[in-house]
């Protein structure tokens, strides 16, 4: 055993330590083997780990439930993968002042049930919410289903605990919402992948359980009528809306008919499909007010068509569909985009990748659109046939190289990982990148935490 297993060994015990052929097992090394697998228990331990790591010049991968979709956890047969799924523990809820505090490896559904067993809302929602940890989540910045009400992952930190690449503790575990002390250094860690600190544990600010919930399905046959029907739903709901889904006719259509996992509420005849959430605090009125809405929303002609749900049943086979990435997996070989930009500029953009696709595959393509719209984020699929490294490159030039004319940027919640770095400067600026690199060599000058990853 090389004298960096042994010290290894020696911080987490044979637990904490998988190597050798022991790795296939684990669900991480499925595509890829590292040089170990650490699986630290506390934060303590994972300070010690780094610190050997620093002192023997040893590249560190950090991952979390492995959901991501940029190649941000990918690691090689040089560099040792440091899981967190040992670390999984909800550390304290604390009602009165609606706080949770977590490890970072706690799956993010079972925060969300913790909370609403207590009377408490974690907004947070995401199709990985059973496999996607907190700790990945806060790397990553998450966005997901109800940004256009609660915001991403950011607003929802009150207080975080990083370990930096040499082993240093940063403890900013303050509970409060109001911190005007200088630099706010949680936020440092935040979005930042993995690349300038371990996210160990984390304050998270709830919110009091929304009594009422009320969920359509609509049907829309334009696309400045969904700009329209944003802004006048959001007025009629009078601040309530917590999702505004949009689905194109593509999307809908292709998940509801394959392998017919789900009914279709409405027929595939229209253009846009869009689910609207609505929480309250009086299922009554809500309800009664939800339906007003719907009603002058057809009035106005906003709508074309729609189903309301009546029951959680119903509620939860609606947002199946939007959350049935899985029956798109049929494409292959498929691309998946997450990108930002304006409204105003989306359907232009959108007919010019579909164009670009079509024109470059004429034989064998489809630009499948979806997203959340409600915050300007925009999800393709793409199928793209031949060669497949080709295709890739061919197809990311089309997504981010369209991005510049219209104001977009590359990423809108998945981050930048691996795939995206090569078109970073779509979206930041010289000054910018020079800013993240100064941050990077500042924080680990060895260069050991998630290297390759956001910068080559």
């Amino acid at each position: 055993m090389s004298n960096l297993m042994q010290l290894l060994k020696e911080c987490v015990g044979d637990q904490g330590l998988i190597t050798g052929s022991a790795m296939a097992e684990h669900p991480a090394c499925v595509y890829m083997l590292p040089k170990a697998i650490v699986r630290p228990c506390d934060t303590a331990e994972l300070s010690r780990v780094m610190q050997i790591c620093h002192q023997q010049n040893q590249a560190v991968v950090s991952r979390g439930g492995g959901s991501g979709l940029v190649a941000g956890t990918v690691v090689s047969t040089d560099e040792v993968l440091l899981s967190l799924e040992r670390m999984n523990q909800i550390e304290e809820l604390d009602v009165r002042e609606r706080t949770m505090t977590v490890q970072a490896g706690v799956v993010l559904q079972v925060v969300q049930e913790a909370a609403a067993e207590q009377g408490l809302f974690f907004p947070l929602d995401l199709g990985a919410r059973g496999s996607a940890t907190i700790g990945g989540n806060i790397a990553t910045n998450a966005g997901g289903n109800r940004v256009v009400r609660y915001g991403m992952v950011r607003e929802m930190v009150l207080g975080l605990e990083s370990v930096l690449a040499d082993g240093t503790i940063v403890e900013s575990m303050k509970s409060v919402v109001k911190n005007n002390t200088g630099y706010d250094l949680k936020q440092l860690f935040i979005g930042s992948e993995g690349t300038l600190g371990v996210v160990t544990r984390a304050i998270l600010r709830l919110q009091s359980a929304p009594i009422s919930h009320n969920t359509a399905l609509v049907a829309v046959d334009s696309f400045d009528k969904l700009i329209d029907l944003l802004s006048a739903t959001d007025q009629l709901l009078g601040g309530t809306m917590s999702s505004y889904e949009v689905m194109w006719k593509n999307y809908y259509e292709h998940v509801c008919r394959a392998g017919a996992r789900h009914r279709m509420p409405l027929s595939a005849d229209y253009p846009f499909y869009v689910i609207i959430e609505s929480m309250g605090a009086n299922q009554e009125a809500d309800s009664a007010s939800f339906e007003r809405a719907l009603e002058n929303l057809f009035e106005k002609g906003l709508i074309v068509d729609a189903v309301l749900a009546k029951s959680k049943a119903e509620i939860a086979s609606i947002w199946a569909i939007r959350d049935d990435v899985e029956a798109l997996m049929n494409l292959f070989p498929y691309f998946v985009f997450d990108v930002s930009l304006p409204l105003k500029h989306m359907e232009a953009y959108v007919k010019t990748v579909e164009s670009k696709v079509h024109s470059t595959w004429p034989d064998d393509s489809c630009c499948i659109s979806f997203g959340h719209l409600g915050d300007g984020n925009l999800h393709f699929i793409i199928r793209a046939a031949g060669q497949f490294e080709k295709a890739r490159r061919q197809v990311d030039d089309i997504v981010y190289g369209e991005l510049r004319a219209y104001q977009g940027v590359i990423s809108a919640e998945h981050g930048i990982g691996m795939e995206k770095r090569a078109y970073l400067d779509v979206s930041r600026n010289d000054i910018e990148m020079e800013l993240m690199r100064t941050l990077k060599r500042s924080l680990d000058p060895k260069g050991i935490l998630n290297p390759g990853k956001i910068f080559e």
